[in-house]
């Protein structure tokens, strides 16, 4: 992403790598992959070097592993995500009621087009998610079918085994 981190100021909370790893179930190793991705912007650092990690920064990074764990999803499909989720914060963090009407219908059709690009992100997860239930079903059925006639000539066996004893 090509945005700037938040300013520091003495009312944002900011938090080092350890304590964001903590807060969100994932590792610092993750977290530093996540910078050299483009998911998660890099981090303010302190006069050390340490990263600071911002709300919004660890809300981000929330969100990606919902986007991992929950759906499913792939690191391109969440760079999407995130770049569109993104464009959305900035586009809501500028709104001005002032803007001239041409620049305010831009900027809804900004945000219109980055939720359409999540959509398809979507749309595109469920359909692959459809047919792999599809295929599962299939194969569900043809397993059951064969159960069933495993079933079946066990019982003829049985039939078979009772007749001769019976003789």
């Amino acid at each position: 992403m090509t945005t700037q981190a938040e300013p520091l100021d003495a009312t944002t909370a900011r938090y080092q790598i350890g304590e964001v790893a903590d807060r969100t179930g994932v590792t610092q190793r993750t977290l530093r992959f996540y910078e050299e991705k483009g998911l998660l912007r890099p981090p303010e650092r302190m006069d050390g070097g340490f990263r600071l990690y911002s709300e919004n920064d660890v809300a981000l990074i929330g969100f990606i592993k919902q986007l991992q764990d929950l759906l499913g999803f792939t690191l391109s499909e969440i760079k999407e995500m995130v770049d569109a989720e993104e464009l959305l914060r900035q586009i809501v963090s500028t709104r001005r009621p002032d803007r001239e009407l041409p620049e305010r219908l831009e900027r809804t059709d900004q945000i219109l087009g980055a939720l359409e690009r999540q959509l398809e992100v979507v749309d595109h997860k469920v359909q692959h998610l459809k047919t792999f239930r599809e295929e599962l079903r299939a194969k569900i059925g043809r397993v059951t079918a064969r159960r069933a006639e495993i079933a079946a000539a066990i019982e003829q066996d049985r039939d078979r085994k009772s007749t001769r004893l019976n003789s």
